[in-house]
């Protein structure tokens, strides 16, 4: 009898602990939004203390400067490849307007008032006008057909000139935005293990937040390296088809002056 009295309590313990487990999974089953919303508000935090503004806020100069330098880069990147987009639309129409206007003139000097005050075929035509008009003083004994050849050459090669105009920062961009973010994400480790080594805490929280921080820099110079490897592609390949288009017009051009 006393043995049954001594277990009344721990029965008694375990019948209320066994209500109290059945209430709590009976609430948790009333509401199915509450681990959801835990979990987004967790993964809200997690975006606001390991993003990017997280990055901003605590890197060093050194991080800043090279964020800054991509930047550069890819503000750089975007405007060569919508001006030259833009100027090789104008090259391609004035190529159409000499197609359509010089060619079907009664001479070369009313071709040349046909074309645009800007178009690169105009100047091209007043090039070779001058280069066969006669010549004084020490480049009377040269050829006329040498000399003219060698003049519209030299036009053909300083329109080709001005349409690469920009290349080069986009090849350069292309070839050095990977390795200035790598840059940044080396550095961020670094001080990442050096605080972590500097405190002793090396839990998976206190890692991956500034390693996940440094590898941001090689997404973004990827990001940067990307758009100008692509532009610079397909520029070079618009301004091969209007340099066809332009040495086509010069050598026509040298046929017609070299006939008078």
């Amino acid at each position: 009898m006393r043995f049954s009295l001594c277990l009344s309590p721990i029965v008694k313990t375990f019948i209320w602990a066994q209500c109290a487990l059945a209430s709590s999974m009976a609430m948790a089953q009333s509401s199915p939004n509450a681990p959801s919303v835990s979990s987004d508000n967790a993964q809200d935090a997690a975006i606001e203390a390991y993003g990017v503004m997280a990055l901003l806020a605590q890197s060093d100069w050194v991080a800043k400067l090279t964020l800054l330098i991509l930047m550069v880069m890819s503000v750089g990147s975007w405007y060569v490849i919508v001006t030259k987009l833009l100027d090789q639309g104008r090259y391609m129409a004035h190529a159409k307007e000499a197609k359509e206007r010089f060619w079907v003139a009664n001479s070369v000097q009313e071709g040349l008032q046909a074309l645009s005050e800007k178009s690169p075929f105009r100047f091209l035509v007043q090039t070779g006008l001058d280069a066969n008009a006669p010549q004084k003083g020490i480049l009377a004994p040269v050829d006329k057909e040498v000399w003219l050849s060698m003049v519209l050459q030299r036009g053909m090669l300083q329109i080709q000139s001005a349409l690469q105009n920009g290349l080069s920062w986009l090849a350069t961009v292309g070839s050095t935005a990977p390795f200035v973010g790598l840059f940044g994400t080396v550095w961020g480790i670094y001080n990442a293990l050096m605080k972590i080594g500097l405190t002793g805490q090396a839990s998976i929280d206190k890692v991956a937040g500034p390693v996940g921080e440094s590898l941001i820099m090689t997404a973004i110079g990827l990001a940067v390296a990307v758009p100008a490897v692509l532009g610079y592609n397909w520029l070079v390949r618009r301004n091969k088809l209007i340099v066809d288009q332009v040495n086509a017009f010069g050598s026509d051009l040298h046929s017609v002056l070299s006939a008078k």
